[in-house]
């Protein structure tokens, strides 16, 4: 992988991590159509970092006071029943253990599927449906979610069904925020409070996924894998990219529907089968994941 190969995929990564289009799917195509072939797993985990941090730094007020409330709902503040350690007098101290709750099922997932998720996932046909499902199921679920809940009446049962939609995006193609955000509308939240509580979510998983990968290929490189310097010029550029569309997503969201996104997704998918039939895209991949 070249420098301008890298800057291409960083783009793309930055693009779509947080529309819920599929950053992972879209790394997989592009890196064939480019010549670069599948750029693998780890390569999307780590060119991930880049665009958490970037949540990181839009949402780090409200990372700051949730961590404070966490700490000090822990130690007793509030009052040292169990109930009041884990936030029951403190919305911002419940939203810290309800994104740790999250993230369980794709911890767990994700270290039973690991080989498939590096291989078997990633194979196209298999990508180009889930586009093509879960565009049909954003859109039913933008019809039919009540858009009434606040996060503020988020509760661990549902923060655990996030979860679950959310692991679901270690099949590409799923996409993340869009399985947490068709959760989310079905389970009666607002876009915002859907698309907020997706990017907060991620950040354990993201960040725990990409640190991991990037510690494994360091200590087990895989010849033919994109490298070091490619793959940090993707970060790189991953994270400005990503900067800019969270602010503009989050105001998109709350005006209009994720009708656009269900027509490109489904569109994609047929793109990809075209191509796919036509032999310029071949089906499997995972062949430079770590």
């Amino acid at each position: 992988m070249n420098a301008w190969e890298a800057i291409l995929l960083g783009l793309v990564q930055g693009l779509t991590e947080f529309l819920p289009i599929s950053s992972s799917a879209h790394l997989r195509i592009v890196g064939e159509l480019i010549g670069s072939a599948d750029p693998g797993a780890a390569f999307t985990a780590i060119t991930q970092i880049g665009t958490e941090a970037a949540v990181l730094l839009y949402f780090r007020r409200d990372i700051v006071e949730i961590c404070g409330a966490w700490w000090r709902s822990l130690r007793g503040d509030h009052g040292t029943d169990w109930r009041s350690r884990t936030g029951k007098h403190d919305h911002q101290a419940a939203m810290a253990w309800f994104i740790a709750l999250g993230s369980v099922p794709i911890v767990v997932l994700g270290l039973a599927f690991q080989e498939s998720i590096e291989n078997t996932f990633r194979n196209l046909y298999l990508t180009a449906l889930m586009l093509a499902v879960f565009a049909l199921l954003l859109g039913w679920a933008d019809i039919v979610g009540q858009k009434r809940r606040t996060l503020r009446e988020l509760s661990p049962l549902q923060a655990v069904g996030f979860g679950f939609a959310q692991a679901l995006a270690l099949v590409p193609g799923v996409s993340r925020s869009g399985g947490t955000i068709t959760a989310g509308l079905l389970m009666g939240f607002t876009r915002e409070a859907a698309a907020r509580y997706s990017f907060l979510l991620a950040i354990p998983a993201v960040m725990g996924s990409g640190f991991y990968q990037l510690g494994k290929s360091i200590g087990e490189p895989v010849p033919g894998a994109p490298g070091f310097a490619p793959t940090l010029l993707a970060t790189i550029v991953a994270f400005g990219v990503g900067y800019l569309v969270i602010i503009a997503f989050l105001k998109i969201v709350s005006t209009y529907s994720y009708r656009p996104f269900v027509y490109y997704r489904l569109v994609l998918a047929a793109l990809v089968v075209v191509l796919l039939l036509a032999g310029v895209l071949q089906p499997e991949g995972g062949a430079l994941a770590v």
